[in-house]
């Protein structure tokens, strides 16, 4: 998945020692553009914390991986990224313009990533045109 956001706040890094050996963790809070902005807090781990790119009040584009695990009956949810560069370092795929709305034929199930939205989207359209979903009806 990814996210556009600007860095509004590094938290402190984090390191320590486990089984595999020395581990480091920085967690960041970004927020979103656009009428509802929204805050969230995403974890960089090891060798992916590049500290030239995390400057306060820079726009970014951040590819990440969302995961929840349980335990003792609670449910916890880590964003984890494994990409970050500054917003428009990829500009070169995404200069050609406009992409053109998708074209759905009757019945037809879409599953789409809305990257513009905070985390993993799929909409599910179902264009029925006039037909019942059960027959007989």
């Amino acid at each position: 998945m990814e996210l556009s956001a600007k860095l509004i706040q590094l938290l402190p890094l984090q390191t320590g020692t486990g089984k595999n050996g020395q581990w480091k963790k920085q967690d960041i809070v970004v927020e979103t553009e656009g009428t509802y902005p929204k805050k969230v807090c995403i974890s960089i781990w090891g060798d992916k914390i590049n500290e030239s790119v995390l400057k306060i009040g820079s726009q970014l584009s951040i590819s990440f991986d969302v995961e929840s695990r349980e335990y003792n009956g609670r449910w916890y949810t880590d964003v984890k990224a494994w990409k970050i560069e500054p917003a428009g370092a990829g500009a070169a795929t995404s200069a050609a313009g406009p992409i053109d709305e998708p074209h759905f034929e009757e019945g037809q199930v879409v599953y789409e990533r809305n990257k513009n939205f905070i985390g993993s989207i799929i909409l599910f359209s179902i264009l029925l045109q006039g037909y019942s979903i059960a027959p007989g009806i």
